[in-house]
């Protein structure tokens, strides 16, 4: 895939803040030490960041965040980021832009877990709260976040292309077995709030402990097999046994939720890219996610 995301300067974000938010325009802004791939993301100050969508296609989180991050804050667990204010495009940049509050930690890994059971537990406990908000007038899955919680078919032709190019290298005929057990296994439950990328990056530790969960910008209203997918990025054994406990979902779920995992997987090895640090090989994935479905049937 080209990589058609634009680049910003610190310089650029000052400009931007001092020319839009000038009783900001005094606090410095620098680079934060890990950025994201959708947005390019500056500290502002020592308490706010600033988040600018890297290209078009991520420009819809924008408005979204803003308007429903505030009220689902206030109904979770754990602290979510929270808008503080809304650019406009400007100084050369062309989309709309974010002011938040900056949360405390780093970004997980197994190094900085001090107990990864109890940690999967404190994730799906998160998970079961945020499904358990009102999500009458959330968006519903979509292009916007990228099918998110949405029909996993959307990915059908993609999924089925990866395991013909990756050849001897899987399994194909059980991850085809795997894929079609999820198209199967059809959601029928009530639309819920998912956020969509619930990943290592995403998931912030402080002393050894779940602090925060950040960029909302896939989140939407719909199935939520979609934010399993850590089970196999991050934990195995116990923790991901905890992680199952503590989020109850049925067989269903997990059928559509391996689906997800399996072609997040898939479409990594073909691509022939490397997971985050913090995360599995993706042919690890892979073959656990094929062991699992074959224990499942």
């Amino acid at each position: 895939m080209t990589d058609d995301r634009i680049e910003i300067s610190a310089d650029d974000v000052q400009a931007l803040v001092a020319a839009q938010f000038p009783h900001w325009a005094h606090l410095p802004v620098r680079p934060v030490l890990q950025g994201g791939w959708d947005n390019r993301t500056f500290h502002l100050g020592e308490r706010m960041k600033v988040r600018l969508p890297s290209a078009q296609r991520y420009v819809a989180a924008v408005e979204k965040e803003n308007r429903y991050l505030p009220g689902l804050a206030a109904q979770l667990p754990l602290p979510i980021p929270v808008p503080l204010a809304i650019g406009s495009p400007g100084q050369g940049y062309p989309y709309i832009w974010s002011v938040y509050d900056w949360l405390e930690g780093e970004t997980a890994s197994a190094q900085r877990i001090a107990d990864m059971a109890g940690f999967a537990a404190d994730l799906g406990e998160f998970l079961v709260a945020l499904q358990a908000i009102d999500a009458s007038d959330g968006p519903p899955a979509g292009e916007h976040n990228f099918h998110r919680g949405g029909a996993l078919s959307v990915y059908d032709g993609e999924t089925r292309a990866c395991i013909a190019a990756l050849g001897e290298r899987i399994d194909g005929a059980a991850a085809l077995a795997v894929w079609e057990a999820a198209l199967a296994a059809t959601w029928h439950g009530r639309p819920v709030w998912v956020h969509g990328d619930i990943a290592a990056g995403n998931l912030l530790v402080r002393d050894g402990h779940l602090a925060a969960v950040i960029d909302f910008g896939s989140s939407a209203v719909g199935d939520p097999a979609c934010d399993l997918v850590i089970a196999w990025l991050l934990f195995s054994g116990e923790s991901r046994s905890a992680f199952r406990r503590a989020v109850a979902a049925d067989e269903a779920v997990w059928a559509r939720a391996r689906g997800w995992a399996l072609w997040k997987a898939l479409l990594v090895m073909a691509e022939d890219r490397n997971t985050p640090p913090a995360e599995l090989p993706a042919a690890a994935i892979v073959e656990t996610v094929l062991a699992e479905h074959r224990l499942a049937r």
